[in-house]
Formats: structure tokens, C-alpha cells, sequence
């Protein structure tokens, strides 16, 4: 990989974490597109499949309203609790995120 970016300056690579928000929003968006434009739908054509995503996009542009984050802190670090003592369950090593110990630290 490294060989061929060197060949080819033009081409970056940027790497960003999957869970970025702008990401999410990106996604989230195509799986509106996705469930309220394509799914389920018949298409005859590539054109029509065209016209279908065109006519979502104007009805979603003529009354744009902003994503609102509605999870609150307090329910997502439940929720992760929730997920580590089930992973805990299933394999018993520690899944917490490494943490230096308090005479670790002290130490220092």
C-alpha cells in the first residue's frame, strides 16, 4: 500500500474514527434515503431510481430540520455499562479501558 501511495502523491489517506458524530449523520441520513425512498420500491430503470432519490432530496430540502441528539449522557454510559458486563459474561477478562493505578500515577 505504502509502494503504491508513494507512486500515486495525489491520493491521501485520512483516517477518522468510526464512531465521529459527522459520520453518524451522514449515515443516518442515507438510511433515511434508504428507508423512505428505495426500499420497498420498483424501480424499471436506473433513470427512475434516479427520479425517486431526486424527488426524496427536494421534499427533505424544502423543510430541512436539524438532527437533535436526543440520547443523554447519563442513558449512553448505562448503556455502555450495560454492554461491558455483558461482554464481561461472555469473556471474563476486564473491558474496561486501561487506566494507570492511583500509585501508578503518584509514581510519576
Amino acid at each position: 500500500m505504502r509502494h503504491w501511495l508513494a507512486k500515486h502523491p495525489r491520493f491521501v489517506l485520512h483516517f477518522i474514527p468510526t464512531s465521529s458524530s459527522w459520520l453518524n449523520l451522514v449515515e443516518r441520513w442515507f438510511e433515511e434515503l434508504s428507508q423512505k425512498a428505495v426500499r420497498r420500491g420498483a424501480f424499471r430503470s436506473v433513470a427512475d431510481l434516479e427520479h425517486a432519490i431526486q424527488e426524496f432530496m427536494q421534499v427533505w430540502n424544502a423543510n430541512p430540520t436539524p438532527f437533535l441528539w436526543t440520547a443523554t449522557v447519563e442513558a449512553i454510559l448505562e448503556k455502555l455499562a450495560c454492554c461491558r458486563r455483558r461482554l464481561e459474561q461472555l469473556r471474563p477478562e476486564p473491558t474496561a479501558p486501561n487506566r494507570p493505578s492511583k500509585t501508578a500515577a503518584a509514581n510519576v
